[in-house]
Protein backbone atom coordinates (compact mmCIF):
# COMPACT_ATOMS: atom_id res chain seq x y z
CA UNK A 1 0.00 0.00 0.00
CA UNK A 2 2.86 2.08 0.76
CA UNK A 3 4.57 1.58 -2.55
CA UNK A 4 0.92 2.43 -4.74
CA UNK A 5 0.85 5.99 -2.40
CA UNK A 6 4.44 6.83 -3.42
CA UNK A 7 3.70 5.57 -7.42
CA UNK A 8 0.62 8.16 -7.18
CA UNK A 9 2.55 10.92 -5.71
CA UNK A 10 5.71 10.74 -8.19
CA UNK A 11 2.65 10.89 -10.94
CA UNK A 12 1.05 13.57 -9.70
CA UNK A 13 4.42 15.32 -9.17
CA UNK A 14 5.43 14.32 -12.76
CA UNK A 15 2.69 16.02 -13.96
CA UNK A 16 2.00 19.00 -12.07
CA UNK A 17 6.09 20.13 -12.85
CA UNK A 18 5.54 20.60 -16.59
CA UNK A 19 2.32 22.31 -16.21
CA UNK A 20 3.95 24.92 -13.86
CA UNK A 21 6.54 25.43 -15.99
CA UNK A 22 4.01 26.02 -19.12
CA UNK A 23 2.21 28.80 -16.62
CA UNK A 24 5.49 30.29 -15.41
CA UNK A 25 6.57 33.21 -18.32
CA UNK A 26 2.80 34.63 -18.32
CA UNK A 27 2.74 34.84 -14.52
CA UNK A 28 6.39 36.26 -13.52
CA UNK A 29 5.17 39.46 -12.64
CA UNK A 30 2.39 37.59 -9.99
CA UNK A 31 5.54 35.20 -8.55
CA UNK A 32 7.67 38.50 -8.20
CA UNK A 33 5.09 40.50 -5.92
CA UNK A 34 3.12 37.82 -3.90
CA UNK A 35 6.13 34.87 -3.50
CA UNK A 36 9.34 35.56 -4.66
CA UNK A 37 9.97 39.32 -3.29
CA UNK A 38 8.08 38.36 -0.03
CA UNK A 39 10.08 34.86 0.54
CA UNK A 40 13.41 36.21 0.16
CA UNK A 41 12.75 39.18 2.46
CA UNK A 42 11.98 36.81 4.97
CA UNK A 43 14.77 34.23 4.14
CA UNK A 44 17.69 36.97 4.37
CA UNK A 45 15.97 38.31 7.83
CA UNK A 46 15.47 34.82 9.40
CA UNK A 47 19.09 33.95 8.80
CA UNK A 48 20.79 36.60 6.96
CA UNK A 49 22.16 37.83 9.79
CA UNK A 50 24.07 34.58 11.24
CA UNK A 51 28.04 34.43 9.80
CA UNK A 52 27.60 30.47 8.89
CA UNK A 53 25.74 29.30 5.47
CA UNK A 54 22.52 27.76 6.18
CA UNK A 55 22.68 26.68 2.59
CA UNK A 56 25.80 24.89 2.90
CA UNK A 57 25.18 22.86 6.07
CA UNK A 58 21.75 22.00 3.87
CA UNK A 59 23.99 20.35 1.04
CA UNK A 60 25.86 18.71 3.61
CA UNK A 61 23.17 17.31 5.19
CA UNK A 62 21.72 16.32 1.51
CA UNK A 63 24.53 15.01 0.61
CA UNK A 64 24.72 12.91 3.43
CA UNK A 65 21.22 11.68 2.81
CA UNK A 66 22.28 10.79 -0.83
CA UNK A 67 25.76 8.58 0.52
CA UNK A 68 23.37 6.50 3.19
CA UNK A 69 20.42 5.92 0.34
CA UNK A 70 22.81 4.57 -2.07
CA UNK A 71 24.41 2.53 0.56
CA UNK A 72 21.00 1.23 1.06
CA UNK A 73 20.21 0.53 -2.60
CA UNK A 74 23.75 -1.31 -2.74
CA UNK A 75 22.73 -3.82 0.27
CA UNK A 76 19.35 -4.53 -1.18
CA UNK A 77 20.60 -4.91 -4.61
CA UNK A 78 23.07 -7.74 -3.46
CA UNK A 79 20.24 -9.45 -2.39
CA UNK A 80 17.48 -8.65 -4.57
CA UNK A 81 15.11 -11.62 -3.94
CA UNK A 82 14.13 -10.57 -0.50
CA UNK A 83 14.28 -6.72 -0.75
CA UNK A 84 13.59 -5.82 -3.75
CA UNK A 85 10.03 -4.12 -2.85
CA UNK A 86 12.12 -2.53 -0.33
CA UNK A 87 14.14 -1.31 -3.17
CA UNK A 88 11.39 -0.46 -5.10
CA UNK A 89 9.83 1.88 -2.42
CA UNK A 90 13.26 3.77 -1.72
CA UNK A 91 13.61 4.16 -5.60
CA UNK A 92 10.21 5.85 -5.79
CA UNK A 93 10.32 7.69 -2.42
CA UNK A 94 14.17 9.20 -3.75
CA UNK A 95 12.54 10.14 -7.02
CA UNK A 96 9.58 11.80 -5.43
CA UNK A 97 11.85 13.60 -2.46
CA UNK A 98 13.99 15.04 -5.76
CA UNK A 99 10.64 15.92 -7.69
CA UNK A 100 9.71 17.89 -4.50
CA UNK A 101 13.22 19.41 -4.04
CA UNK A 102 12.34 21.06 -7.85
CA UNK A 103 9.35 22.31 -6.56
CA UNK A 104 10.56 24.33 -4.18
CA UNK A 105 13.46 25.74 -6.02
CA UNK A 106 10.76 26.49 -8.86
CA UNK A 107 8.98 28.36 -5.68
CA UNK A 108 11.49 29.67 -4.38
CA UNK A 109 13.74 31.28 -6.81
CA UNK A 110 14.25 28.94 -10.38
CA UNK A 111 10.43 30.69 -11.62
CA UNK A 112 13.01 33.55 -12.39
CA UNK A 113 14.31 31.89 -15.53
CA UNK A 114 11.04 32.71 -17.36
CA UNK A 115 12.24 36.72 -17.14
CA UNK A 116 12.54 38.07 -20.45
CA UNK A 117 16.22 39.23 -20.50
CA UNK A 118 17.67 42.15 -19.11
CA UNK A 119 19.26 43.27 -22.46
CA UNK A 120 15.36 43.68 -23.77
CA UNK A 121 14.01 44.90 -19.96
CA UNK A 122 16.13 47.46 -20.71
CA UNK A 123 15.95 48.44 -24.14
CA UNK A 124 19.47 47.79 -24.71
CA UNK A 125 18.91 46.78 -28.35
CA UNK A 126 21.44 46.62 -31.53
CA UNK A 127 20.40 47.29 -34.91
CA UNK A 128 23.09 45.58 -37.31
CA UNK A 129 23.04 45.05 -40.95
CA UNK A 130 21.44 42.38 -42.62
CA UNK A 131 24.50 41.37 -44.59
CA UNK A 132 26.25 38.27 -42.73
CA UNK A 133 29.64 39.94 -43.43
CA UNK A 134 28.79 43.41 -42.86
CA UNK A 135 27.09 42.36 -39.28
CA UNK A 136 30.48 40.72 -38.17
CA UNK A 137 32.43 43.84 -39.44
CA UNK A 138 30.23 46.30 -37.38
CA UNK A 139 30.17 43.91 -34.40
CA UNK A 140 34.25 43.43 -34.30
CA UNK A 141 33.99 47.23 -34.43
CA UNK A 142 31.81 47.51 -31.63
CA UNK A 143 34.08 45.15 -29.64
CA UNK A 144 37.40 47.18 -30.42
CA UNK A 145 35.73 50.12 -29.39
CA UNK A 146 34.03 49.05 -25.89
CA UNK A 147 37.58 47.68 -25.22
CA UNK A 148 39.23 50.71 -25.89
CA UNK A 149 36.45 52.30 -23.66
CA UNK A 150 37.45 49.36 -21.33
CA UNK A 151 41.17 49.44 -21.05
CA UNK A 152 40.58 53.63 -20.50
CA UNK A 153 38.48 53.66 -17.60
CA UNK A 154 40.77 50.94 -15.89
CA UNK A 155 43.74 52.93 -16.21
CA UNK A 156 42.03 56.02 -14.40
CA UNK A 157 40.35 54.11 -12.05
CA UNK A 158 43.59 51.84 -10.66
CA UNK A 159 45.04 54.99 -8.66
CA UNK A 160 41.99 54.85 -6.65
CA UNK A 161 41.66 51.40 -6.25
CA UNK A 162 41.55 49.92 -2.90
CA UNK A 163 41.70 46.79 -1.59
CA UNK A 164 38.99 46.26 1.15
CA UNK A 165 37.98 43.69 3.59
CA UNK A 166 34.91 41.26 2.43
CA UNK A 167 32.74 42.77 5.14
CA UNK A 168 32.90 45.92 3.81
CA UNK A 169 32.48 45.46 0.35
CA UNK A 170 29.34 43.77 0.85
CA UNK A 171 28.21 46.27 2.90
CA UNK A 172 28.76 48.88 0.33
CA UNK A 173 27.13 46.63 -1.89
CA UNK A 174 24.34 46.54 -0.09
CA UNK A 175 23.98 50.45 0.43
CA UNK A 176 24.60 50.52 -3.37
CA UNK A 177 21.71 48.23 -4.63
CA UNK A 178 19.79 51.05 -1.83
CA UNK A 179 20.76 54.02 -3.13
CA UNK A 180 21.08 52.97 -6.83
CA UNK A 181 18.42 50.32 -7.98
CA UNK A 182 14.51 50.13 -7.31
CA UNK A 183 15.09 46.58 -6.42
CA UNK A 184 12.11 45.60 -4.27
CA UNK A 185 14.03 43.36 -1.89
CA UNK A 186 16.89 46.52 -1.95
CA UNK A 187 16.19 47.14 2.29
CA UNK A 188 16.43 43.49 3.50
CA UNK A 189 16.55 40.89 1.14
CA UNK A 190 20.08 41.66 0.33
CA UNK A 191 23.38 39.90 1.91
CA UNK A 192 26.01 37.68 1.08
CA UNK A 193 28.12 35.24 3.09
CA UNK A 194 31.45 33.36 3.06
CA UNK A 195 30.77 29.58 1.85
CA UNK A 196 31.77 26.81 4.06
CA UNK A 197 33.13 24.95 0.90
CA UNK A 198 35.87 28.31 -0.67
CA UNK A 199 38.48 25.86 -0.57
CA UNK A 200 36.74 23.13 -3.08
CA UNK A 201 35.44 26.34 -5.11
CA UNK A 202 38.59 27.74 -6.08
CA UNK A 203 39.53 24.18 -7.33
CA UNK A 204 36.44 23.56 -9.59
CA UNK A 205 36.82 27.33 -10.74
CA UNK A 206 33.49 29.19 -8.75
CA UNK A 207 33.20 32.34 -7.73
CA UNK A 208 30.17 32.16 -5.94
CA UNK A 209 26.61 30.44 -5.90
CA UNK A 210 23.16 31.23 -4.40
CA UNK A 211 20.88 28.85 -2.55
CA UNK A 212 17.68 29.00 -4.07
CA UNK A 213 15.97 26.99 -0.89
CA UNK A 214 17.42 30.07 1.88
CA UNK A 215 17.98 32.80 -0.12
CA UNK A 216 21.57 33.08 0.79
CA UNK A 217 24.45 34.39 -1.33
CA UNK A 218 27.51 32.74 -1.31
CA UNK A 219 31.25 33.43 -2.27
CA UNK A 220 34.37 32.04 -2.35
CA UNK A 221 36.62 34.15 0.16
CA UNK A 222 39.88 33.15 -1.51
CA UNK A 223 38.66 34.94 -4.90
CA UNK A 224 40.81 38.20 -5.27
CA UNK A 225 39.86 41.15 -3.78
CA UNK A 226 40.52 43.06 -7.12
CA UNK A 227 37.36 40.21 -8.34
CA UNK A 228 35.44 40.74 -5.31
CA UNK A 229 33.08 43.78 -5.49
CA UNK A 230 32.12 42.36 -8.83
CA UNK A 231 31.09 38.87 -7.30
CA UNK A 232 29.55 40.16 -4.69
CA UNK A 233 27.44 42.36 -6.91
CA UNK A 234 26.70 39.07 -8.97
CA UNK A 235 25.10 37.24 -6.22
CA UNK A 236 22.96 40.17 -5.00
CA UNK A 237 21.98 40.34 -8.39
CA UNK A 238 20.25 36.52 -8.08
CA UNK A 239 18.94 37.43 -4.85
CA UNK A 240 17.24 40.31 -6.14
CA UNK A 241 15.93 37.96 -8.64
CA UNK A 242 18.09 37.85 -11.74
CA UNK A 243 18.28 34.47 -12.88
CA UNK A 244 20.60 34.76 -15.99
CA UNK A 245 23.90 34.52 -15.42
CA UNK A 246 24.94 36.79 -18.10
CA UNK A 247 22.10 38.97 -16.86
CA UNK A 248 23.36 39.14 -13.81
CA UNK A 249 26.59 40.18 -14.99
CA UNK A 250 25.33 43.19 -16.95
CA UNK A 251 23.53 44.09 -13.57
CA UNK A 252 26.85 43.82 -11.59
CA UNK A 253 28.53 45.64 -14.34
CA UNK A 254 25.49 47.99 -14.18
CA UNK A 255 25.69 48.97 -10.28
CA UNK A 256 29.36 48.95 -9.91
CA UNK A 257 29.81 51.37 -12.46
CA UNK A 258 27.20 53.28 -11.56
CA UNK A 259 28.79 54.14 -8.28
CA UNK A 260 31.49 56.60 -6.66
CA UNK A 261 33.36 54.57 -5.97
CA UNK A 262 36.81 53.79 -7.16
CA UNK A 263 37.30 50.34 -5.98
CA UNK A 264 33.73 49.24 -7.26
CA UNK A 265 34.56 50.81 -10.73
CA UNK A 266 37.97 48.97 -11.25
CA UNK A 267 36.51 45.67 -10.44
CA UNK A 268 33.32 46.10 -12.77
CA UNK A 269 35.77 47.18 -15.35
CA UNK A 270 38.00 44.65 -15.51
CA UNK A 271 35.60 41.98 -14.86
CA UNK A 272 33.92 42.92 -18.05
CA UNK A 273 36.97 43.71 -19.71
CA UNK A 274 37.99 39.75 -19.22
CA UNK A 275 34.92 38.49 -21.22
CA UNK A 276 35.30 41.73 -23.76
CA UNK A 277 38.98 40.78 -24.72
CA UNK A 278 38.59 37.27 -24.40
CA UNK A 279 35.51 37.41 -27.60
CA UNK A 280 38.61 40.02 -29.33
CA UNK A 281 41.23 37.87 -29.15
CA UNK A 282 39.28 34.81 -31.15
CA UNK A 283 38.25 37.84 -33.28
CA UNK A 284 41.34 39.94 -33.81
CA UNK A 285 44.35 38.79 -31.43
CA UNK A 286 46.60 41.84 -33.16
CA UNK A 287 44.13 44.12 -31.99
CA UNK A 288 43.31 42.26 -28.74
CA UNK A 289 47.00 42.17 -28.03
CA UNK A 290 47.38 46.33 -28.88
CA UNK A 291 44.66 47.27 -26.66
CA UNK A 292 45.90 44.79 -23.34
CA UNK A 293 49.23 46.18 -24.07
CA UNK A 294 48.21 50.03 -23.14
CA UNK A 295 46.70 49.02 -19.47
CA UNK A 296 48.49 50.02 -16.23
CA UNK A 297 50.96 48.13 -14.33
CA UNK A 298 48.15 47.43 -11.58
CA UNK A 299 45.93 45.81 -13.60
CA UNK A 300 48.68 43.86 -15.59
CA UNK A 301 49.46 42.51 -12.58
CA UNK A 302 46.08 41.35 -11.39
CA UNK A 303 45.79 39.78 -15.01
CA UNK A 304 48.35 37.99 -14.25
CA UNK A 305 47.31 36.85 -10.46
CA UNK A 306 44.56 35.59 -12.32
CA UNK A 307 46.47 33.25 -14.59
CA UNK A 308 48.74 32.04 -12.28
CA UNK A 309 45.35 31.07 -10.56
CA UNK A 310 44.28 29.46 -13.75
CA UNK A 311 47.24 27.53 -14.52
CA UNK A 312 47.25 26.15 -10.38
CA UNK A 313 43.72 25.07 -10.78
CA UNK A 314 43.06 24.03 -14.81
CA UNK A 315 42.16 20.37 -13.90
CA UNK A 316 39.99 17.76 -15.02
CA UNK A 317 37.70 18.23 -12.07
CA UNK A 318 37.12 21.94 -12.69
CA UNK A 319 36.46 20.68 -16.53
CA UNK A 320 33.47 18.63 -15.22
CA UNK A 321 31.71 21.17 -13.10
CA UNK A 322 31.79 23.20 -16.03
CA UNK A 323 30.20 21.02 -18.02
CA UNK A 324 27.95 20.06 -15.11
CA UNK A 325 26.68 23.82 -14.71
CA UNK A 326 26.78 24.17 -18.41
CA UNK A 327 24.00 21.53 -18.76
CA UNK A 328 22.28 22.47 -15.69
CA UNK A 329 22.35 26.20 -17.53
CA UNK A 330 20.61 24.76 -20.52
CA UNK A 331 18.05 23.00 -18.23
CA UNK A 332 16.58 26.35 -17.21
CA UNK A 333 16.13 27.46 -21.06
CA UNK A 334 19.44 29.36 -20.89
CA UNK A 335 20.41 28.25 -24.43
CA UNK A 336 23.69 29.10 -24.55
CA UNK A 337 24.89 27.83 -21.02
CA UNK A 338 28.22 28.69 -19.93
CA UNK A 339 28.60 30.87 -22.71
CA UNK A 340 25.94 33.16 -21.53
CA UNK A 341 28.72 34.60 -18.71
CA UNK A 342 30.65 36.03 -21.60
CA UNK A 343 27.60 37.52 -23.56
CA UNK A 344 27.57 40.13 -21.01
CA UNK A 345 30.03 42.38 -23.44
CA UNK A 346 27.54 43.29 -26.00
CA UNK A 347 25.20 44.26 -23.60
CA UNK A 348 27.22 45.99 -21.12
CA UNK A 349 28.58 48.66 -24.40
CA UNK A 350 25.17 49.41 -25.05
CA UNK A 351 24.31 50.13 -21.97
CA UNK A 352 27.59 52.56 -21.89
CA UNK A 353 25.98 53.87 -25.31
CA UNK A 354 22.52 54.71 -23.71
CA UNK A 355 24.41 56.09 -21.09
CA UNK A 356 26.32 58.69 -23.15
CA UNK A 357 22.97 59.98 -24.60
CA UNK A 358 21.51 60.51 -20.99
CA UNK A 359 19.30 57.74 -20.78
CA UNK A 360 19.88 55.94 -17.30
CA UNK A 361 18.65 56.62 -14.17
CA UNK A 362 17.66 54.87 -11.53
CA UNK A 363 19.08 51.00 -12.22
CA UNK A 364 15.99 49.29 -13.00
CA UNK A 365 15.42 45.65 -11.69
CA UNK A 366 12.79 43.29 -13.01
Amino acid sequence: MKLKRKLILLLFLACLLPVCVDLLPAHTSFYDHYIFYPFQTLRILLWGWLPLSIGDVLYVLGGFMLLITIIHWIRFALKFSTYKWQLAASVLNTINTVLFVYCLFIVGWGANYAKAQLRDFWGLKTTLPEDRAERRKTDSLALIAFNQFLVDKLNSCAPGYRNLSFAEINARSKAYYRTLTDSKVRMHGLDVKRSLFGYFMERVAIDGYYNPFTGEGQVNSNVPGFMMPFTVCHEMAHQAGIAAEGDANLMAYALGTATNDSTFNYSAYLNIWLYANARLYRRDSTSAKKLEAQLNKLTTAHIDTLEQLSKKYNNEVSVYSSELYDGYLKMQNQKEGIKSYGNVASGAWQLELQRKNGKMGVISVP
